[in-house]
């Protein structure tokens, strides 16, 4: 039947605003979700409603009739704040929804920096623009803007805006360590930041105007997602990361990165296949046959010991890849960028 069907898509959104009652609109969504056999994952806060979902386009588009005629969101949320691509239920394991402090984990109380203080929005037109003249600028050596990938490591690392500054970090909730360590580097500076649908800008332009040191800061308006779809060629290279069993949607036929263990040109994630460590790893087909299939040599044989242990559980452990990262780093700056800008 039509909900059913194979050909479907994976929807992303989400909506900030007052929730007096989290807890029913949690339950509201999962009946809602359920009955149009919608799977993906969907965190309800006070300060909101963040999702991707994923379901046949019958079931997609009344899911956003449906969220557009409800009255909490009626006039905040409207038809283009709904990211689409090609997918289904299949993307997603099953279905979560709960109720969190945050509809994005930025680790710091909603209260405290708050969504209503974001920087400036930009139209991917307006955004291709400013990046078009920061480049430009780039490569005849001045600038006084940066531009700032919200993204984690592994993000960044399959696709990103040329001459993009992107934070080594793992997790979105150590940013604002990042740029507490780096302010200096945003002093007096414009910022062009984005992420995935925009949803990361909001609280993360928020931190960073928190800390007074910038001229602007600015943040692209539904995210690198509604970009490709005005641009699919223009300045965001390579796949974008998506947070299902997809791991990347793709716009363009660039591959910027590289296999981790013989740095062919390789850009499909998987799981490091070691139980107990849940990181993605960059590894081709050859290397995988020949059983290159962990994130680190300290994975690989970590592996092998706890397969001849037989253990009970996974256990849930950093590797050395994560405990030689310094968890946030700290930039030496302009010449690296300025490099990638002349890419």
């Amino acid at each position: 039947h039509a909900m059913d069907s194979k050909v479907g898509e994976v929807l992303l959104y989400y909506c900030y605003c007052e929730v007096k009652d989290p807890e029913k609109l949690c339950a509201w969504q999962k009946a809602l979700c359920q009955h149009l056999h919608l799977t993906g994952k969907i965190r309800v806060a006070s300060e909101g409603i963040n999702g991707t979902v994923g379901g046949s386009k019958v079931a997609t588009n009344l899911y956003i009739e449906v969220m557009l005629s409800q009255p909490l969101f009626k006039d905040i949320l409207c038809q283009e704040d709904f990211k689409s691509s090609a997918g289904g239920a299949h993307c997603f394991p099953d279905l979560r929804v709960g109720v969190f402090k945050e509809i994005v984990p930025m680790g710091i109380d909603p209260k405290i920096v708050s969504y209503k203080e974001t920087g400036i929005h930009l139209s991917p037109q307006e955004f291709h623009r400013e990046v078009e003249q920061y480049l430009s600028q780039a490569s005849k050596g001045q600038n006084d803007t940066i531009l700032l990938d919200c993204r984690n490591f592994y993000e960044s690392k399959i696709g990103h805006f040329q001459g993009c500054l992107a934070p080594d970090i793992r997790k979105f909730s150590y940013f604002p360590s990042y740029i507490d360590e780096n302010l200096e580097l945003f002093k007096d500076k414009r910022v062009l930041m984005y992420c995935t649908g925009g949803i990361r800008c909001e609280r993360g332009s928020a931190y960073l105007r928190s800390k007074a040191v910038c001229r602007e800061v600015y943040q692209l308006k539904g995210g690198i997602h509604k970009y490709l779809e005005e641009f699919p060629d223009g300045f965001y290279r390579g796949k974008l990361f998506v947070f299902d069993d997809r791991y990347a949607i793709c716009s363009n036929e660039d591959i910027i990165s590289a296999c981790r263990y013989c740095g062919i040109l390789w850009d499909q994630y998987k799981l490091c296949s070691s139980q107990h460590c849940r990181q993605l790893v960059l590894t081709c087909p050859s290397c995988r046959n020949e059983g290159l299939t962990a994130c680190c040599p300290v994975c690989q044989e970590k592996e092998l010991k706890v397969t001849s242990r037989a253990s009970r559980q996974p256990l849930k452990e950093e590797c050395e890849c994560t405990r030689r990262r310094p968890r946030v780093p700290i930039e030496h700056i302009s010449q690296r960028m300025l490099d990638t800008a002349k890419d």
